[in-house]
């Protein structure tokens, strides 16, 4: 057959036997029919089934060329290719029509004449009995058999979508505890979950801190002498001269001394009386001079074994002055609360320098490294004061731990503890780290560290859902009970829709598990 095809343009006015005469003479080609734009009298599906029946018979492979969407639609039935354009139809695949092409009475053109009509003119007609009612008899009972394939099709859909279940559960969860002791050892470089050590990094620090403290220390200084008077009786017959500065004191514990401050002269008589003025002496400046009535009995000297003395009033007005000094014990205070600060200042500048994940020993920060010429006070011990002043700079270093290593460790010992077919609930795990439990001298630290996290059992809601489908509801309820982890005291529940329908969906997908969280 020739790949080049015969282009036939049509005129509106050709008919069926114009175009079949003019298709004889194209034998054993390819022809491509082209219908015209406006207007043609092949216009039925019949006269394209003749047009196809004679390109048969003359071995032609037919396509055409249309716009009319009454022509496309016959051609497609026949199998004829139609194409919008000639370059179309020329890149296009024609497809090759149908050998054999029948036509129902449904088809049959309007036009034609039913062979009953041409029975009155037509001598040839055959007989044929009244038979109308038998196709219409068919007609009826295929449609009513569609209708019942229809129904059953539908009852069928229903029985399948309509069901729906809803499976509540509550699988068994417990609490898993663990109490572990991790290592920070500066030696290690990596974790170690088996024996439980982590690596302890060294961070140090230079600060410098000023501390003010009042001084306790103190320092005499001249005081006010107290003053008063005795009365010297005199204890012969003849006049007794009294000089002035005459030491008496009291007689009970420790002396106190005072001195007469003018000369005075007893009445020659006995029992004669003379009143003196008197002021304690430099060992007894002070408020200690103070002295109540009748204890200044004693008379220093050679006085004593011709007079007899009593102070009749109170002595008074002593007063001792002390001042601030500084003393070993504030230099001592004030050193140990300096390091305190400087410790802690050192703490906030290693918080800046540590990573988000890192966490600071607190037990192991320590003032490594301090110099005489780092400190500076502003008095020395003895020195008056009132208060001590002391500017320190120190080397301070602290032991630093990967919380994140030490939650691994934590991890593995929880997921160890976990009873078979359960699994750990994400999120659950709960950390509280670091209790120091000891510092050895190589600066490894034993750390205390607990943690808990919580193991639920496992259940696959679509899985469940293929196992449970079709199940009766009591069929279901033994299923859920023997091969789950349920919580104890709890039972599954299952709620149907329609509730009459007595048996789980056929459809996974129409089955609804919730998984419900049991308290702990």
């Amino acid at each position: 057959m020739s790949k080049k095809a015969e282009y036939l343009q049509l005129e509106p006015s050709d008919d069926v036997t114009t175009v079949r005469d003019r298709l004889s003479f194209l034998r054993g080609k390819r022809v491509l029919l082209i219908w015209p734009e406006d207007g043609t009298v092949l216009t039925r599906k019949l006269d394209l089934v003749l047009i196809q029946r004679e390109a048969i018979r003359n071995n032609i492979r037919l396509a055409i060329v249309t716009h009319d969407p009454n022509v496309i639609k016959q051609a497609r039935e026949l199998n004829i290719s139609t194409f919008e354009t000639i370059g179309a139809s020329e890149r296009g695949r024609w497809r090759r029509g149908k050998s054999k092409v029948f036509t129902s009475r449904d088809d049959r053109p309007a036009s034609e004449p039913d062979p009953k009509e041409l029975k009155p003119v037509a001598t040839r007609v055959k007989e044929t009995p009244d038979d109308d009612d038998e196709p219409a008899s068919r007609s009826r009972l295929g449609r009513i058999i569609a209708l019942l394939v229809l129904i059953v099709v539908a009852l069928a859909a229903a029985a399948l979508l309509v069901p729906g279940a809803v499976v509540t559960i509550m699988p068994a969860r417990s609490l898993i505890p663990a109490e572990l002791q991790v290592i920070a050892d500066p030696a290690a470089t990596d974790v170690d979950i088996e024996n439980r050590v982590i690596p302890a990094v060294t961070i140090r620090v230079e600060v410098e801190e000023t501390g003010t403290l009042p001084t306790t220390g103190t320092q005499a200084v001249s005081g006010i002498p107290a003053t008063g008077s005795v009365v010297f009786i005199n204890q012969t017959d003849a006049e007794i001269e009294i000089p002035a500065g005459t030491t008496v004191s009291t007689s009970a514990g420790t002396p106190i001394f005072f001195q007469t401050t003018e000369t005075a002269f007893a009445p020659a008589q006995l029992g004669g009386q003379i009143e003196v003025p008197i002021e304690a002496l430099p060992d007894s400046i002070g408020e200690i001079g103070n002295v109540e009535a009748g204890l200044i009995n004693t008379i220093a000297g050679p006085l004593a074994d011709r007079l007899t003395v009593r102070n009749i009033a109170p002595t008074s007005g002593g007063e001792s002055r002390t001042i601030l000094a500084v003393s070993q014990e504030d230099r001592d205070r004030l050193l140990s609360t300096l390091r305190q600060q400087l410790q802690a200042r050192a703490y906030i500048a290693m918080e800046a320098q540590r990573a988000p994940s890192q966490s600071i020993i607190l037990e192991t920060i320590r003032i490594a490294e301090t110099r005489d010429e780092w400190m500076t006070w502003s008095a020395d011990v003895g020195e008056a004061a009132d208060t001590l002043t002391l500017t320190m700079r120190a080397v301070v270093e602290a032991s630093v731990i990967d919380e994140a290593l030490a939650r691994q460790i934590a991890l593995a010992a929880i997921t160890a503890g976990i009873p078979p077919g359960r699994a750990l609930v994400p999120n659950s795990l709960q950390y509280e780290c670091c209790t120091v439990q000891n510092i050895d001298p190589e600066g490894r630290v034993v750390i205390g560290l607990s943690a808990t996290g919580q193991a639920a059992a496992q259940v696959n809601p679509p899985a469940l859902a293929e196992q449970l489908a079709g199940r009766t509801t009591d069929d279901a309820l033994r299923f859920l009970l023997s091969e789950l982890d349920l919580a104890e005291n709890t039972m599954p529940q299952i709620h149907l829709t329609p509730d009459w329908f007595g048996r789980l969906p056929l459809l996974p997908m129409r089955i609804d598990i919730q998984v419900l969280e049991a308290p702990l």
